[in-house]
């Protein structure tokens, strides 16, 4: 008998959402690189695999509903097609709306056209350089989680 696959429902390992810039050793509550709590990026290594899920899927969300407030994604299999034509790491799995993300943070700069990726940039948006709307998104998303973080985790004394 085979191994399970993808396509019978098991769920690949969850890696580190770490992006390298941790700035929860500056005191952070919420990391401003990965949108984790400081107290899930030291006890990462420590959780199963359920835990981490988790914390991936709250992640997920967050960033899927503020990319979903600035775009949409009009077509996920020209988006899918661009982002492997590209070379674009992204991770199959999850929704296109973190694909999007993701091809705005590997080169929001290059794109002249969004339709030409499958998006389509809300009518209040239109006019912000794709960059500044990549970097809006990513403050958007850190608000959230900080908001999140302060409202459900943070331990007043």
């Amino acid at each position: 008998m085979s191994p399970p696959t993808l396509s019978q429902n098991v769920l690949p390992r969850v890696t580190t959402p770490c992006i390298g810039v941790c700035s929860t050793a500056l005191g952070d509550s919420v990391c401003r690189g990965c949108k984790r709590f400081s107290h899930e990026v030291i006890d990462w290594i420590s959780y199963t695999e359920d835990q981490k899920r988790v914390i991936d899927r709250r992640l997920d969300d967050f960033l899927a509903q503020v990319v979903k407030n600035k775009l949409q994604v009009v077509d996920a299999g020209l988006l899918e097609w661009q982002l492997q034509a590209q070379q674009i790491r992204y991770k199959p799995h999850k929704c296109p709306e973190i694909w999007a993300f993701a091809l705005l943070k590997a080169g929001a700069a290059q794109i002249s056209d969004p339709a030409d990726f499958g998006l389509a940039i809300d009518a209040q948006y239109r006019d912000v350089p794709l960059p500044q709307l990549r970097d809006m998104i990513d403050r958007e998303f850190y608000i959230l989680s900080e908001a999140h973080y302060e409202r459900y985790m943070k331990v007043v004394v």
